[in-house]
């Protein structure tokens, strides 16, 4: 039989899902496998059962070839991509040790070792010392060494949860460079594990036996075993392509692969990125992420808790999410006048940790079908700061946006993005860019396309696009020079005071 599809499993932070893409791009296939049973053992604490990651990724590729039986000897090759920053502990038998602590997590921990002497002159003089103690403290490896020592003595190997997924199907301890985003010494200029010399190996105490292989994107990393075979019914000896993280895929499934096409995914956490083939840190200290093609980065500004606000408004205001589309037709462009700034959870640096939402401008008019237009276009204003950033900080310009994730299923929320960019907004052709995205990672590294250039041309494409409306741009230029880009630097002082005053946040 013909072995021309290609099998991509994309384990985010709500589902799993397994996908199966022919050489065109072309969805032939997809379960999906819910993640409802994350667990906060402690207020602020995200946790998952990390065999039950496992175990949703078996579900969904045999909820495939339940489904669709004549597909599964058709496989030529399995790419995965998972939610970023992720960890699991694992013994020398690839058992996990503790639950996954998911990126959602907000732990901190104060016991953290101390960096020598020159590297503290070197970021005071930088001026980016709360940045490393930010991330020494966000460090998970910081927690569970000076919490639980014992599981931390026992950790053969410390892996992100794409690393532990590629175990399970392979049999070995490697991850792809592309998949590196968390808080370990990964040197993301040079795409690979930190030099001795780095000072990351300072501030995050893990040593480097504990860490996986890297190979980089569109590798083969290795055969499905007999095992992974008997749990997931993907054929064994099925080669396996290392692919890269969701968002990085997501850049590639909305086929971008050059820096003057923003891509915003609008998922639990929005961002926007460009590829670039140069390393551009949007923000000093704050580095861009590896791509999904090798050697490339995605420059990137996130909002954290971007879309779901609009699952925290659905629930706060008893509205069903089905619903929320006809409550934005409501509100006029501008919501009369109200503005949201959408820092429901604080950053590292613009914002910084001591940042908080705020809602200005209330009057007598506004309804929630106003609130909720307001959040949308408070998310866009932001992510079109740290568009202009990522233009001002890399020399480049951003001339049209591909736009990603659960909010880009919403054509009045697409339109809204481009009459607050003035620029014309894209949908690519499948909703699933970042399982697409892995599954051309797959195509490249057996052959199947000979480069990413013509694996892009020939799997991507353009499904609508949404053209800015003059007259609603220009009064949300107006808006958003006037109002919105001056809100953060009045508000901070309050922000400030209220984190002294009250202890949150810490």
């Amino acid at each position: 039989m013909n072995r021309d599809l290609l099998l991509a499993i994309d384990n985010g932070t709500q589902s799993v899902r397994a996908l199966v893409f022919d050489a065109n791009g072309t969805l032939a296939a997809k379960y999906r496998v819910l993640l409802d049973d994350y667990q906060s053992p402690q207020p602020g604490w995200h946790e998952h059962d990390a065999v039950g990651f496992w175990e949703a990724l078996c579900d969904a590729c045999r909820g495939v070839w339940r489904e669709h039986p004549e597909l599964r000897e058709r496989i030529a090759a399995v790419a995965v991509t998972a939610q970023r920053g992720t960890v699991v502990n694992v013994d020398e038998t690839g058992a996990p040790l503790r639950p996954a602590i998911t990126w959602l997590d907000q732990r901190k921990c104060d016991d953290f070792p101390s960096v020598s002497p020159l590297w503290r002159a070197a970021f005071a003089a930088a001026g980016v010392t709360g940045t490393i103690r930010y991330f020494q403290r966000e460090a998970e490896a910081t927690w569970i060494r000076s919490q639980q020592p014992g599981i931390w003595k026992r950790t053969h190997k410390y892996l992100l949860l794409s690393g532990y997924l590629l175990y399970r199907l392979t049999g070995r301890f490697v991850d792809s460079v592309g998949s590196q985003v968390g808080y370990i010494p990964f040197d993301y200029k040079a795409l690979s594990w930190a030099k001795p010399s780095d000072w990351k190996w300072q501030a995050v105490p893990i040593d480097p036996e504990r860490l996986p292989e890297l190979i980089p994107p569109a590798t083969i990393a290795g055969e499905i075993t007999a095992a992974a075979a008997n749990a997931t019914g993907i054929p064994a000896g099925t080669r396996l392509v290392t692919a890269a993280s969701d968002k990085a895929c997501e850049v590639l499934g909305a086929g971008v692969t050059s820096n003057d096409i923003g891509v915003l995914s609008y998922g639990t956490t929005a961002t926007i990125n460009v590829c670039s083939a140069r390393y551009v840190e949007a923000s000093p200290f704050i580095p861009p992420y590896p791509a999904a093609i090798p050697g490339a980065y995605n420059v990137e500004v996130q909002i954290f808790r971007g879309y779901w606000m609009a699952t925290w408004f659905a629930r706060e205001f008893g509205i069903d999410l089905g619903d929320l589309d006809e409550l934005l037709a409501r509100a006029p462009a501008g919501s009369n006048g109200l503005l949201l700034q959408p820092y429901w959870s604080p950053g590292i640096k613009n914002p910084g940790p001591e940042a908080k939402g705020a809602i200005v401008g209330f009057g007598d008019v506004h309804t929630r079908a106003h609130i909720y237009r307001a959040a949308l276009e408070g998310l866009a204003y932001a992510l079109r700061e740290g568009k202009e950033r990522i233009e001002r900080r890399g020399g480049l310009r951003v001339t049209s946006l591909r736009a990603c994730g659960g909010g880009s299923q919403s054509e009045r929320a697409l339109q809204l993005t481009a009459d607050v960019f003035d620029l014309p907004v894209a949908r690519p052709h499948v909703y699933e860019a970042s399982g697409l995205g892995a599954a051309i990672d797959a195509a490249v590294g057996i052959g199947l396309h000979r480069d990413f250039e013509s694996a892009t041309r020939s799997m991507t494409r353009i499904a609508e696009t949404f053209e800015p409306d003059p007259k609603n741009r220009r009064l949300y230029d107006d808006l958003y020079a006037q109002v919105y880009r001056r809100l953060y630097s009045r508000l901070r002082p309050l922000y400030e005071a209220i984190a002294r005053i009250t202890g949150y946040p810490r």
